[in-house]
């Protein structure tokens, strides 16, 4: 077992999600220390403690299980990736050379407050499959505590106050052991083991998550690669592995295959569950912290962010404040670009895609749609076919005119038709749509606003099974 570094060059791609996953969530928009939603740190792929974990119903383990087939002398690279809280308070420099911590200090361009940073941490190991097949291999780790300060000094160059960086011991263990597969082919089921093994325990009186986040594997997830060799995809496996797949249990954490499109030789386990060969969109500027929002709005929400919030931001974290540079210096037609990509279009537009000429002929020319009647419009019918204006519920005839008693149900998602519930309305219009459904257009009796929506043809919508009908009027 050695533990050098895996080749950049293989991880590239890999690493740009991992780095996603890795910082998912650490500051959010407005990236402001006091704002409500960044009290609440560090919810993905946190490895706690064992003593507060049992106290607390958290994890102190996730465990990843996946197929893998090497080949030859293979090796296996792993990296165990996680952050490590470290507490950062302010102080403020007094007359006398001491310093005393304060809950703000006011810079000309920032507004330093106290903070809890995240460092990247990186534990690196390969291992021959071979020594994987005889037993288990284990790799303790431990990161020391330690404290560090920073000197904050004015445009003067003096220094008015300093910033202390506390950081706690973080104790872990990696675990890796192959089993043979009772298969047709030289396969594996591989078991990739990350623990936290601190023996911190909260004293008598308590202590509160903070206290334990200093000791915590935050956002911990696992690269892994091949030299030689390939993974099975744990939703599309070959069907000789699907049985042998199934009884995979991954706890906390789910393997993807990642780099490179149709690449095998390389996983990424990760506690926020993608898929197999997740990528970061090409449009984007950068990272932003929020993977799962949309970069143009926050582009443009944190370029709308006033001075002084700017400078609370700035103060909060490095990552933060480079996050309010790149929305202040983007340029025009780079915000233009993210406004939007469509890329399933690609395989049909794309070089080789199929030209008009080589379609064949599928429809009678005939009974093609006619531009005064495209096929979006819901007047359009067939003028042999039946009357389509009623439509029969609980074998009474409902059309325009008729009262009906909604009563949607719970698939309903909508809490304003669930409100409804009971109510009284009459039909407006039977609406039949392209996929053959039926929509009611009705207007609730009682409602002072039902002539205007009559005019403007704005009405409640619902379908035949979420309403009863009664007498006509």
């Amino acid at each position: 077992m050695t533990t050098t570094a895996l080749p950049e060059s293989r991880f590239a791609v890999a690493r740009q999600v991992a780095d996603a996953v890795l910082f998912e969530g650490y500051v959010l928009y407005p990236y402001r220390a006091s704002a409500a939603k960044n009290r609440l740190r560090w919810q993905f792929g946190v490895l706690v403690p064992p003593a507060w974990g049992a106290a607390h119903d958290e994890h102190s383990f996730q465990r990843t299980e996946l197929v893998m087939e090497p080949r030859g002398a293979a090796t296996l690279a792993v990296e165990l990736r996680f952050l490590h809280a470290q507490r950062r308070t302010v102080e403020e420099a007094r007359a006398d050379g001491s310093f005393a911590a304060v809950p703000e200090l006011h810079l000309p361009d920032r507004v330093l407050v106290p903070w809890d940073e995240g460092t990247e941490e990186r534990v690196e190991m390969t291992v021959p499959v071979a020594e994987l097949e005889e037993g288990e291999v284990t790799l303790p780790f431990v990161r020391p505590a330690r404290e560090e300060t920073e000197p904050v000094l004015d445009a003067a160059g003096r220094e008015v106050g300093r910033l202390v960086r506390h950081t706690e011991r973080a104790d872990g263990v990696l675990r890796l052991r192959a089993e043979q597969l009772d298969v047709p082919y030289r396969a594996f089921k591989l078991t990739a083991v990350v623990e936290n093994t601190s023996d911190w325990a909260p004293d008598a009186d308590g202590a509160d998550r903070d206290a334990a986040l200093p000791r915590s594997l935050v956002a911990a997830h696992l690269l892994l690669a091949l030299s030689a060799g390939s993974f099975l995809s744990m939703t599309d496996p070959p069907e000789w592995a699907k049985a042998s797949v199934a009884t995979c249990a991954n706890r906390h954490t789910w393997p993807v295959l990642a780099g490179e499109p149709g690449s095998t030789d390389v996983v990424l386990s990760s506690p926020i569950i993608l898929e197999d060969h997740p990528g970061i969109a090409p449009e984007s500027i950068g990272a932003m912290y929020d993977a799962t929002e949309i970069d143009e709005i926050l582009a443009l929400r944190t370029a709308a962010l006033t001075d002084q919030e700017k400078r609370e931001a700035r103060g909060t974290d490095p990552r933060a404040a480079a996050v309010i540079d790149l929305a202040d210096t983007m340029p025009p037609e780079v915000l233009e670009r993210l406004h939007g990509a469509v890329r399933a279009l690609r395989e049909i537009t794309g070089p080789g895609a199929p030209t008009p000429e080589s379609f064949p002929e599928r429809f009678d020319e005939d009974a093609v749609f006619r531009p005064d009647t495209p096929w979006w419009d819901p007047a359009h019918a067939d003028p042999a076919g039946p009357a389509r204006d009623r439509i029969l519920i609980d074998g009474t005839s409902v059309g325009p005119g008729s009262r009906i008693l909604l009563r949607p149900g719970l698939r309903r998602t909508d809490a304003q038709d669930l409100f409804l519930r009971g109510r009284t309305a009459q039909v407006e219009a039977v609406l039949h749509d392209v996929d053959g459904g039926v929509h009611l257009a009705v207007t609730v009796e009682g409602d002072p606003g039902a002539d205007i929506r009559r005019e403007q043809g704005r009405f409640l919508y619902f379908q035949p099974d979420e309403v009863a009908p009664l007498e006509d009027a």
